[in-house]
């Protein structure tokens, strides 16, 4: 407990929580469409503006738990209503928050049957997400972990495309299968401590060969959900078939709670097992960069091209988490936050373009740069993004995870350069097409240029590839202590087990 800044206020991580939950519960009694619409947005946007004081009141030169909240719940097992937040996970609730409301807005025309369900099941999802980045005690991260299951698949399911039964099921599957792997852990976990509190779980004298077996049991759960190579392969499916909002909130969001697993519970709870294996890990995130950025380039269909970039990005984290140094680990946490706002950009505008041609194809959408000028500006700018250009956001999360790469294993750093090369190559050759095509183009004299919603939509996001790109130091600022932190813990605790032997 003595790693808790206890909140003796406002309960506000409960309240972010919990109040969209609440919002869902009113559309239960006031099903209207037009009422969904306009209630989730305000209920997003108020949780959204709400969370605010998170980033005004946060504390950057502790790396204690703040904002805590602490209730006992079923306390003959050891369980607890445990809530906290940390440098690592401040900037993930907030990107959980602030891109919800552009979620809801690039469903207003494009969700038209059963309004109010696939509403109920954004708001569930918000507060599931939200849980899992604040919570303290293993049993309620699980319930929040799994809670989140069930709306994801239905958005699949339910508003989906043409194969949305398999892409669902896929999704489902492989994600609970890592969930049982996790809960395993979890309860061996609990018998070795007596409670379910994680920050007691951290830092404890386990044999190695346990170490190793929790942290197999980890692995395995969070790279499906990351998904790392090769356990990617439900990803570009459900990516496909999933309504635009339900592509966002998979990209931005849901891919961050397994890194953000790696980072809270492999490396302080499993450090000698981590040592052991990350050199197997950071070779799978190679394997991952290279395979996604080729996969990328032979796509035609512009979300599965996005989807599987999203495994090249991904690599790029994973890489830089098990490398174990300050510029890997920030780089990581900045690429996180950086691909959460570029790839679920693109996403929003693949969307845009389908609601005018009924097509994600490169060949549909070939040369609609002569009529849709709004659409091609935004669309080069979130691709020269994907793609690291200097003075976009992500190229500052690159720089980070192939700086601390370089610094401690130069092979691997080379390995993955030809990921950012072939990042550059699939994003300009989508560019190429989208705005200018070739000497065969459809006709596309009937489309229609961005609206204000669709303006308004994406100008944020653009916002963040530029403040994060030139001005990226409050955001590092807010994470530095957390990872610094850990990483002196981490290689404190490797010295003392070198003292031993």
């Amino acid at each position: 407990m003595d790693n808790l800044i206890i909140n003796e206020g406002f309960p506000l991580l409960s309240f972010l929580i919990f109040l969209p939950l609440a919002g869902a519960l009113v559309m239960l009694v006031f099903p209207g469409e037009s009422f969904a619409r306009y209630w989730t947005l305000a209920v997003t946007s108020l949780v959204a503006i709400c969370s605010l004081p998170l980033v005004s009141g946060f504390d950057p030169t502790t790396a204690k738990y703040q904002f805590s909240e602490f209730h006992l719940w079923i306390p003959r097992f050891h369980i607890n209503y445990v809530l906290g937040m940390d440098g690592i996970s401040v900037l993930l609730v907030m990107l959980t928050t602030l891109i919800m409301p552009f979620c809801v807005l690039a469903s207003w025309k494009y969700i038209q049957k059963r309004v109010a369900p696939f509403m109920v099941c954004m708001l569930i999802m918000e507060t599931s997400m939200l849980g899992v980045f604040v919570a303290l005690d293993f049993v309620l991260f699980y319930i929040f972990w799994e809670f989140m299951l069930i709306p994801m698949y239905l958005l699949i399911a339910i508003w989906g495309g043409p194969r949305k039964v398999y892409a669902s099921i896929k999704f489902f599957l492989y994600t609970l299968a890592g969930s049982i792997l996790l809960l395993v852990a979890i309860i061996a976990l609990y018998l070795k401590n007596g409670s379910f509190f994680i920050p007691d779980m951290m830092w404890q004298q386990y044999s190695f060969t346990f170490q190793v077996l929790v942290f197999l049991s980890f692995f395995l759960a969070f790279a499906i959900k990351v998904p790392m190579f090769p356990f990617h392969t439900w990803l570009p499916a459900a990516h496909v078939e999933a309504p635009t909002a339900g592509s966002v909130i998979l990209a931005s969001i849901l891919l961050k709670m397994g890194t953000y697993g790696f980072l809270r519970f492999c490396l302080p709870i499993t450090p000698d097992a981590t040592f052991a294996l990350a050199p197997y890990v950071l070779w799978l995130s190679i394997a991952g960069i290279i395979y996604g950025g080729f996969t990328a380039l032979a796509q035609n269909d512009m979300k599965k091209l996005i989807a599987y970039s999203s495994v090249g990005h991904m690599g790029f984290v994973t890489l830089g988490i098990f490398i174990l140094n300050i510029q890997g680990v920030e780089g990581a946490i900045m690429q996180m936050i950086n691909h959460g706002v570029t790839t679920g950009a693109l996403f929003l505008c693949v969307g845009m373009i389908y609601e005018r041609t009924h097509s994600r194809e490169l060949s549909v959408a070939a040369g609609v740069g002569k009529y849709m000028p709004w659409y091609v500006t935004y669309l080069a700018f979130f691709s020269l993004s994907s793609f690291a250009f200097p003075g976009t956001n992500s190229f500052i999360g690159e720089f980070l995870v192939l700086a601390g790469t370089f610094k401690e294993n130069v092979w691997l750093a080379l390995a993955a350069i030809p990921g950012a090369v072939l990042a550059a190559a699939y994003m300009l050759r989508l560019l190429q097409r989208v705005v200018w095509g070739g000497t065969n183009n459809p006709d596309q004299s009937y489309l229609k240029d961005l609206n204000l919603r669709e303006i308004v939509t994406l100008a944020p996001f653009l916002l963040f590839v530029f403040w994060i790109g030139l001005g990226p130091q409050p955001f590092i600022d807010l994470m530095h202590t957390s990872v610094v932190s850990l990483l002196d813990q981490l290689h404190n605790w490797q010295q003392q087990g070198l003292a031993l032997r």
